[in-house]
């Protein structure tokens, strides 16, 4: 019988102990380090006598007991099964995205291991309730500008709005007045209403949120608004407030914080959502709940771009942004309080320079419409 390593294999020190963990066609197992050195054997189709061989320092038995757990784990392969077979078609697919999209991927898949709804996990033998972490971000020592409240202006036709929407690149340059921002936060970001989890309080916002945890907050990099001056702000939605956290933003800066892109430079303000986990984790300790946390960000930022389209502006968003570098301007630790996705809008250009051309026969003859 000819066998190989597992081409979707993570290992890891976890509780003191290394884990090879294969997915998704094999579970955790806990093995001797040793064992990484006997995978780096099996790179490819080989029997285990001719990896005991290759692994002269170590006696046949050796080599035998850990190939049998490696095997019964799924981090060898039999040449001709059909979980080999698999291994082989996900690394051809997920392909440069390896190991660690596919990971998390199949990592995160069919873990539904939460308490009962209203009961978050207890955090000792004695049955003490984990303490439920604020429900709004705060810089109390932070300069404030309280933001002016009025009607948001968002009476355009739900239709129109929603297919005007388009991703822009280009702005006019023209500052955006804080009165048109401040509505813009607190339609996507203010709460609609509070509710009873059982314990205290949670709210809800105008986008889904799993659980309501409402773990994602808004910073705000301000370029060109009236009556702001440029720096990175944190939305404050309990007082409707921007709380100054770090004076100075220019274009540039804000270029080379979206990973260098040229269009990063052109908008009235970013807004950068950052997901404070423990809003999320003291609730759903299963890892599959990081999964929500992006959607989470993913439904705030569709909400953004359909506000600032029905109060006349364009949204633009991007996932491409430098992570520790933004994190530290608004003064993110990067560990339980980290960004997630950067959302931007400004006065939209009336003729962008990068808008792509409406399809013609030709794009089509050059494009397969339907799958086989």
């Amino acid at each position: 019988m000819r066998l190989r390593r597992s081409r979707c294999l993570t290992c890891y020190w976890h509780d003191g102990a290394f884990v090879v963990h294969p997915h998704p066609h094999g579970a955790p197992t806990e093995l001797h380090p040793a064992a990484a050195e006997i995978l780096a054997a099996f790179e490819d189709w080989i029997t285990p006598g001719e990896a005991a061989a290759r692994l002269g320092h170590l006696t046949p038995d050796t080599v035998d007991r850990a190939v049998t757990t490696l095997v019964r784990s799924g981090a060898l392969l039999a040449r001709g099964d059909a979980a080999a077979r698999r291994d082989e078609e996900i690394a051809d697919r997920w392909g440069a995205w390896m190991p660690e999209a596919s990971f998390f991927h199949y990592a995160t898949q069919d873990l539904y291991d939460s308490p009962p709804a209203g009961d978050p996990p207890r955090d000792d033998e004695a049955g003490t309730r984990a303490p439920l972490p604020p429900l709004f971000t705060g810089h109390p020592d932070a300069p404030r500008l309280l933001l002016p409240r009025g009607p948001a202006g968002l009476g355009a036709p739900f239709e129109r709005v929603l297919y005007d929407r388009r991703t822009h690149r280009d702005f006019t340059g023209e500052p955006v007045p804080v009165e048109t921002l401040a509505s813009l936060l607190a339609t996507v970001f203010g709460p609609v209403d509070f509710i009873d989890c059982g314990r205290g309080a949670l709210y809800r916002r105008t986008s889904p949120q799993g659980g309501s945890r409402q773990e994602i907050d808004a910073y705000v990099g301000v370029l060109g608004v009236s009556g702001l001056s440029p720096g990175w702000y944190h939305y404050d939605g309990l007082q409707h407030a921007l709380e100054l956290l770090s004076e100075g933003l220019t274009p540039e800066e804000a270029a080379h914080l979206c990973a260098d892109q040229a269009w990063a430079a052109r908008p009235a303000f970013l807004v950068v959502l950052a997901a404070r986990l423990e809003r999320m984790s003291v609730k759903y300790p299963t890892p599959r709940a990081y999964r929500v946390c992006l959607l989470d960000a993913g439904h705030l930022g569709q909400t953004f771009a359909l506000t600032a389209t029905a109060l006349g502006l364009g949204p633009s968003q991007t996932g491409a942004f430098r992570d520790s570098a933004i994190a530290g301007r608004c003064g993110l630790d990067g560990t339980g309080h980290t960004p997630l996705y950067v959302l931007a809008a400004g006065h939209p250009a009336p003729e962008p320079r990068d808008a792509p051309p409406q399809a013609g026969i030709p794009a089509f003859d050059s494009t397969t419409l339907l799958s086989r």
